[in-house]
């Protein structure tokens, strides 16, 4: 009787950790580091440019992802948005900061978890002169109307114009008029005002004020 031989094939199996998962690597923060946006500047009380940009490493040098990083200001009283957000795939988060309205000097804390927190810098402009860009020393009849408005501009650090600062307006002799008695500077740091002279010939004064600004004074006379 034949006997016939038959190979039977060989069938491998790779086993991925116990039970069959995959292994999980846990990631050890090991530092948090400023891609963009220190020392920026921008006149107070408004948005900075570009977006604040951290990136969180583990201790080996790689990317984190999917890990909450804090903001935070703590000098300067101004606001970022979001307060938290997740890193993505390179272990960058960021956030947008608006500047505080009165201090020059402002601090933002990006914050992870077991490291020490990243102080991140900006510069607020602030006014600092109130300028008369036109109509100083003009000259009307009694009672009559000025014949070019009375311009004022504010002016932060390098004559940067200041926009959204109240100005304020107050005839204190000669009891003309003057309108409006306040308003708010325009993109150009200006704003605008007419001025009617009193009904007494001579000389006229307007008194311009904005907060902490040194005030200013314009002449005008009535001319009979």
């Amino acid at each position: 009787m034949r006997f016939r031989s038959y190979t039977l094939p060989l069938v491998a199996v790779a086993f991925l950790g116990s039970c069959g998962k995959e292994a999980v690597v846990v990631q050890t923060p090991g530092s948090i580091t400023l891609v963009q946006g220190n020392l920026q500047s921008i006149q107070g009380g408004q948005e900075l440019p570009n977006p604040i940009i951290v990136r969180l490493l583990d201790t080996d040098g790689k990317p984190i992802a999917k890990t909450a990083v804090g903001f935070s200001v703590v000098n300067g009283g101004g606001a970022v948005t979001p307060g938290s957000a997740l890193t993505d795939e390179n272990g960058e988060a960021k956030t947008k900061w608006l500047l505080g309205a009165s201090e020059t000097n402002q601090t933002l804390q990006a914050r992870a978890p077991g490291l020490d927190p990243l102080n991140i810098n900006a510069i607020a402009l602030l006014p600092t002169d109130l300028i008369i860009a036109q109509g100083n020393n003009q000259s009307a009849k009694p009672s009559a109307g000025l014949p070019n408005p009375i311009v004022i501009r504010v002016v932060g650090p390098n004559n940067t114009p200041m926009k959204g600062i109240a100005v304020a307006f107050q005839v204190i002799a000669g009891g003309g008029l003057i309108s409006p008695q306040s308003g708010l500077t325009n993109a150009l740091g200006e704003v605008t005002a007419r001025w009617s002279l009193g009904a007494a010939a001579g000389g006229q004064t307007l008194a311009v004020s904005s907060g902490n600004l040194q005030p200013i004074t314009l002449t005008a006379i009535a001319v009979p």
